[in-house]
């Protein structure tokens, strides 16, 4: 029998990893802050369909990303906080999967404009933003991440045990 404590740790662990390899090579690009942001890393948010160690991996990915990216520290709590809460959406909404992606969509889109508005200042109105990190988190967890979930459904008895 395996230790499923140290299981759910690693897994944790790597996707924490993963999230923030993923969105340094974004930031990289000049995709990962900004009004217009379209992480990778994003697509990772339908992990809690496969497994509840995505709520905590996700979670510890967007802060160490968005301290390793020179975030401001209001930036830092409220965007981990718009991921964690995406995280545990997802994973509620887990029996429909079509509904997945939904919730880090939501979580970003509602919470994210007013750090660029009133953390950064960028000049645009709060709806602008709304559209804009919609759309990006749109690619991201809908587009991209239920392309991902359709490749990992088909490993998922090998990977997710």
């Amino acid at each position: 029998m395996r230790n499923k404590k140290a299981q759910f740790i690693t897994q944790a662990a790597m996707l924490a990893a993963l999230y923030v390899v993923l969105t340094l090579f974004a930031n990289g690009l000049g995709l990962a802050n900004y009004a217009i942001q379209v992480r990778f890393s994003e697509a990772l948010t339908i992990l809690p369909y496969f497994t509840p160690a995505a709520i905590p991996g996700l979670t510890a990915g967007c802060l160490i990303s968005n301290l390793l990216t020179g975030c401001m520290p209001l930036d830092v709590v409220f965007g981990t906080l718009a991921t964690l809460l995406g995280a545990v959406g997802s994973y509620m909404l887990r029996k429909w999967k079509w509904a997945v992606p939904i919730p880090p969509i939501i979580a970003n889109t509602l919470i994210v404009p007013f750090v660029l508005a009133y953390v950064y200042q960028f000049e645009g109105s709060i709806p602008y933003f709304m559209l804009t990190v919609g759309i990006g988190e749109i690619i991201s967890c809908g587009v991209l991440g239920m392309i991902f979930m359709g490749i990992l459904n088909k490993y998922r008895s090998v990977i997710f045990k």
